[in-house]
């Protein structure tokens, strides 16, 4: 007889883990395939660190991570090493801005045993008996960055999905592990809610304030939670003045944002167009087209935050 990989074997609760009330969200949100405008890393980042959190429980890294892909970081000073910064997976308590509790899910997503993890959230979600899951993810999409960050819905709210979703495809794409679990969730008829961000495809290799204000908005408009977006808001503010001074200065940049900003605003008319990804006339301005002359201001806002570090 083989042996028998418990789900609950992935991960621990941590040894001073604090008692968990029922009928909490929980959000979700895993970096690896796809984090356009890295939106679940500063999602993460500001929930992680701007808000009160307490760790329930940990993901097992040598069940799940391929270690030789995702490197730990160390710290070397001189001649030794003084620190070490694994990747990890983890469940935290969590109270937003208003003193609300949450769950958070974050951390990598798993290279390994997706059905067991699977298994094993639904089964923490069913034994911490939440209300309702929320995940996050941030696709690249050929829309311009002039107009507000749209989303994509799935899931089991029919309301969230009327009110908020913008592009509704019929299509086969590479699945994040959420996907799953939300497909597991909603198959054993929990309330799960999936949130895609479409985030301009020319900006979707930097870090884009925008994106992870869209994903706070998105979660609070799904749980009603609260979080603080000032500081995203206004490092957007400058990040989008200085793409548009690049914009301005730049003829052919003008032209590709002009097809982008007329195909996005004649799909959101409910114009007939197929999907947003592409025009009527068929033009798709590629991603490389746009990144390449941005080069440029990307390198200097790398340099100047460099320099003010």
């Amino acid at each position: 007889m083989g042996t028998v990989n418990h789900p609950e074997e992935l991960y621990t609760f941590d040894a001073d883990a604090p008692t968990v009330p029922a009928g909490l969200h929980l959000v979700a949100g895993l970096t690896g395939f796809a984090d356009a405008g890295s939106a679940v890393a500063q999602v993460t980042a500001s929930i992680l660190e701007d808000l009160d959190t307490e760790l329930l429980a940990e993901f097992d890294p040598d069940a799940l991570l391929d270690w030789r892909a995702r490197r730990p970081v160390i710290t070397f000073e001189h001649d030794h090493i003084t620190a070490v910064d694994p990747p990890r997976l983890a469940l935290h308590l969590v109270r937003d801005e208003i003193g609300q509790p949450f769950l958070f899910l974050s951390g990598y997503e798993p290279d390994f045993q997706w059905n067991r993890f699977v298994r094993a959230v639904t089964e923490l979600a069913a034994e911490l008996q939440v209300a309702d899951t929320t995940w996050l993810q941030a696709i690249p999409m050929p829309v311009p960055h002039t107009r507000p960050i749209s989303l994509t819905v799935s899931g089991t709210r029919a309301d969230l999905i009327e009110q908020m979703s913008v592009w509704k495809p019929e299509t086969q794409a590479p699945a994040n592990v959420l996907h799953l679990v939300e497909h597991r969730l909603a198959e054993t008829g929990k309330q799960v809610t999936g949130l895609v961000l479409l985030v301009p495809h020319y900006l979707s290799d930097t870090e884009y304030p925008d994106a992870a204000v869209a994903a706070l908005s998105g979660i609070a408009a799904a749980t009603g939670l609260i979080f603080p977006t000032d500081p995203l808001r206004e490092s957007g503010r400058e990040f989008l003045t200085r793409v548009d001074e690049q914009v301005a200065g730049n003829g052919e940049l003008q032209r590709l944002v002009s097809v982008l900003e007329e195909r996005h605003d004649t799909y959101m008319e409910g114009n007939p167009v197929g999907s947003p990804l592409t025009g009527v006339d068929g033009e798709v301005p590629t991603a490389d087209a746009i990144a390449a002359e941005l080069e440029r201001f990307l390198a200097d806002r790398r340099t100047q935050g460099d320099a003010t570090d």
